[in-house]
């Protein structure tokens, strides 16, 4: 019986150490008496008992690593303390067990030196400006050692850049002059802009009390011009018609008289202006004969 069960107990051994179940995105490597045999993959698997063992277990998944935080030189000469955080993945389980002690180690420490380097080769200002590039050449500095570790180095975040405080009060100081500075142009420029606008105002309205001045101008222009065409129409309507009267039977004889009743006014008109001096024309004996003319005609004209 006990033999029985010291066999059972064997067989129990036997069975534990030649099955074994790797779980999904995980590789065993498996040693055999000593020496490097295989890489077992996800599932169900047969190991020989005693002769292969599991020396190593990787993970390969994507694994973040946080970089512990370092005091980083610029190219000027200023202190940066910077904290970062890595992502890489195995993807290669034998040269991960036996290409470096600790890949993680290796893997942090190597991320350390070469942001050391890519941050010592920028200017304070630009480091916090070309993240994106210090990011990169890390990644890239890192993945050429990391390919014989087995790791592939997916890619570098900068968590924070903290310079020293004076160096934070002086960007401080410097920002806040860099909005004053804004500001005192952003209200020049309205100054500037409001005078513009008030001044094209002006002109624009200049323009148009010269546009309706000068139309004032050309309407009355026109106005007086109709009018002296029209009066012009009218006299000449009448002197074709006095002209027509005249070419009547008896029209000399009735200009004749209108001619002397228009003279005899104008004299009597003179000479009972007693501020007036009455001068007498050479030829009176003309006008006393255009005078007897008219009397006799305005008498020939009188009914009997």
């Amino acid at each position: 019986m006990e033999v029985a069960i010291v066999v059972l107990v064997i067989a129990i051994i036997f069975v534990m150490r030649s099955i074994k179940v790797v779980p999904q995105q995980n590789a065993w490597v498996v040693e055999r008496l000593g020496k490097y045999h295989a890489a077992l993959a996800p599932g169900l698997n047969f190991l020989v008992p005693f002769i292969d063992k599991v020396a190593y277990k990787h993970s390969l998944k994507e694994i973040p690593l946080d970089v512990p935080s370092q005091i980083c030189i610029t190219r000027d000469n200023t202190q940066l303390q910077v904290d970062g955080i890595l992502y890489f993945q195995v993807t290669d389980p034998m040269r991960a067990s036996y290409g470096s002690s600790n890949y993680i180690v290796a893997v942090t420490q190597l991320a350390q030196t070469s942001l050391r380097s890519v941050i010592g080769k920028l200017e304070l200002d630009k480091t916090f400006e070309e993240r994106d590039i210090i990011n990169a050449q890390v990644v890239q500095a890192i993945d050429e050692a990391a390919l014989n570790w087995g790791v592939k180095v997916l890619r570098y975040e900068i968590k924070d850049l903290t310079p020293p405080k004076e160096i934070l009060h002086a960007m401080q100081s410097q920002i806040t002059a860099e909005r004053e500075k804004r500001a005192l142009i952003a209200a020049s420029e309205g100054r500037r802009q409001e005078q513009i606008n008030i001044a094209t105002g002006e002109r624009e309205a200049f323009i148009a009390r010269s546009e309706g001045e000068k139309q004032s101008i050309i309407n009355k222009a026109q106005g007086e011009a109709a009018s002296i065409l029209a009066v012009a129409e009218a006299t000449g309507q009448a002197i074709e018609r006095i002209a027509a009267a005249i070419r009547q039977p008896g029209g000399d004889q009735a200009v004749q008289l209108k001619v002397a009743e228009k003279a005899v006014e104008a004299y009597s008109h003179v000479a009972a202006d007693a501020t007036t001096t009455l001068i007498v024309p050479s030829n009176m004996t003309e006008v006393s004969a255009l005078i007897a003319s008219a009397m006799k005609m305005v008498q020939g004209t009188k009914p009997a």
